[in-house]
């Protein structure tokens, strides 16, 4: 969106990008001073991770880790042999228990002797995700896919191929320092607020700094893609749709509209308030959709998934995000109202009303 097409905003208001381009893998990019911008790439149809340093005395704060496997480790070697030759990390702030964002905070830990910062939440997510390959799990999270109309081909899948990113994590430091909803830490010269917010994960870290009008959005808020919102087994009546649109509201109401936001992907940006008004539009246009396929005859859940994700063709990895985003629409849309659900034998599926 730009000031053409919405001529109700002023230039300070709309959606500004103000880097054409990304840091090369071995590149850093100062945003502002004091702040780095890094890239690492992910193995995914998401190929990517900003990670960003803040100076904070006579070493620097690094915000999320990157994926846990060799050649994360290795971009990293070279970045610390090379433009980052000088910079010691003196903590280390993980915004969410995701793989790509928690994955090398073990490796960064030890190697820097740093501690760790992690909403308490997002910590136990974590050390739950490192533990999560018993029998018992498995079994209770074949039951969630099945009782949303998936066959038992399509459930093998999704428990194999499709979730073996979530063990892409060194191990777990013992111990960690809790940041809440709230705190104010000093990084450097500056000072943050911590926020927090759930839906793409359970309680997210953001990070904002009135004095620089500077966000770290983390996932919440990205540029250019809107994050996965999913339901999964451990909490399968969750409604992380409403916790999502939630904090969004309430990042509109508490931030200025002029902040620098740096997401966990995609690019740096200007036009936070369009941004988000961007997203739940997104999530309100899915449950058009939805409801309106819910109106011809009641659907599974398997029976919405195209529905909604029509557009794409879906790998295991992609299939089980699709899975959990389209649970996560029902569920909100039954909170809501607008839904209905009935069981037959073990399988829910959903009208509207």
């Amino acid at each position: 969106m730009d000031t053409k097409t919405a001529p109700h905003l002023s230039p300070a208001e709309a959606l500004r990008y103000p880097w054409d381009a990304p840091p090369a893998p071995n590149e850093v990019i100062e945003v502002m001073p004091g702040v780095l911008w890094v890239r690492l790439k992910l193995p995914f149809r998401l190929n990517h991770v900003n990670v960003y340093l803040l100076a904070d005395g006579d070493g620097w704060t690094m915000i999320d880790s990157g994926f846990g496997n060799e050649e994360s480790i290795a971009a990293w070697t070279a970045l610390f042999e090379g433009p980052l030759a000088n910079v010691r990390i003196s903590r280390l702030i993980v915004t969410h228990s995701h793989p790509d964002h928690v994955g090398l905070a073990g490796w960064i830990v030890e190697r820097f002797k740093c501690p760790l910062y992690m909403s308490q939440v997002e910590y136990l997510q974590s050390v739950y995700h490192q533990n999560r390959g018993t029998e018992e799990r498995r079994n209770a999270q074949r039951l969630f896919f099945r009782r949303h109309g998936m066959d038992e081909s399509l459930t093998d899948k999704l428990l194999g191929r499709g979730q073996d990113y979530l063990k892409q994590v060194s191990v777990l430091p013992a111990a960690y320092h809790r940041l809440s909803h709230g705190d104010e830490i000093s990084v450097g010269t500056r000072r943050f607020k911590v926020i927090t917010g759930g839906g793409h994960a359970l309680d997210q870290v953001m990070l904002y700094c009135a004095t620089d009008k500077l966000f770290l959005s983390a996932d919440q808020v990205l540029s250019k893609i809107s994050p996965n919102v999913s339901v999964w087994a451990v909490e399968p009546e969750q409604n992380s749709l409403g916790e999502y649109l939630a904090s969004l509201a309430s990042l509109t109401t508490t931030l200025p509209y002029d902040v620098l936001v740096l997401p966990g992907h995609g690019v740096p940006f200007y036009g936070l308030k369009i941004r988000i008004k961007q997203l739940a539009d997104h999530h309100e246009e899915r449950c058009g959709l939805i409801a309106e396929a819910c109106r011809l005859g009641p659907k599974t859940s398997k029976e919405l998934v195209p529905v909604v994700f029509h557009k794409h063709v879906l790998d295991a990895h992609q299939m089980g995000f699709a899975a959990g985003e389209l649970i996560a629409h029902v569920n909100y849309m039954l909170v809501e109202g607008r839904l209905t659900a009935e069981e037959n034998d073990g399988v829910l599926s959903f009208r509207s009303t």
